[in-house]
């Protein structure tokens, strides 16, 4: 009896591209970053995944995407592994999912602000740097304020342009 082909790790990563995250549907699981790898393991697809936080609530829904957009591609032997460590951080979003953010009217993180570990001073402008500045998604304006810390899911703060004057959500860094 012939075996079936496997579908190669590319073609993987390329279906995995295609799966939205739950809360921003313009954005796909490896744009955001949270697939950590995609390996064969004798006759099982694994699929390690890094919660954007250990709390967020759309991580099993994202798990439950995931295994039914690889099952119909006819993969029936899926299991996902959830890594904690290193810790998902914004820098791990692409550029293409940075650009789909700002198009989808969302200001994406300021890039090397995590990876610097400066993120908190320069928002409080501390340190001599100048504050954090969040540039408008719809218009460009850099002349912008913070009004929550929390917006529409735990992972974004609300923003408003003092120049357009739309409130916007900022992706936090983390």
């Amino acid at each position: 009896m012939a075996t079936a082909l496997r579908p190669s790790i590319e073609d993987v990563w390329n279906w995995l591209s295609h799966v939205p995250d739950p809360e921003i549907p313009v954005i796909s699981v490896t744009d955001l970053g949270i697939i950590r790898d995609v390996a064969w393991d004798r006759e099982a697809l694994v699929v390690t995944v890094t919660p954007t936080y250990s709390g967020c609530p759309a991580t099993a829904v994202i798990n439950q995407d995931i295994e039914r957009a690889l099952k119909e591609k006819g993969i029936e032997n899926v299991r996902l592994e959830r890594r904690l460590s290193p810790a998902w951080t914004t820098d791990w979003i692409s550029a293409e999912g940075r650009e789909k953010l700002g198009n989808y009217g969302i200001a994406a993180p300021i890039d090397g602000t995590t990876a610097e570990g400066r993120l908190m001073e320069r928002i409080a402008g501390l340190a001599g740097g100048a504050p954090l500045t969040v540039q408008c998604p719809r218009c460009n304006s850099g002349r912008t304020e913070k009004i929550s810390q929390f917006g529409s899911t735990p992972c974004k703060a609300s923003y408003r342009c003092r120049d357009c004057l739309e409130p916007f959500d900022y992706f936090k860094c983390i």
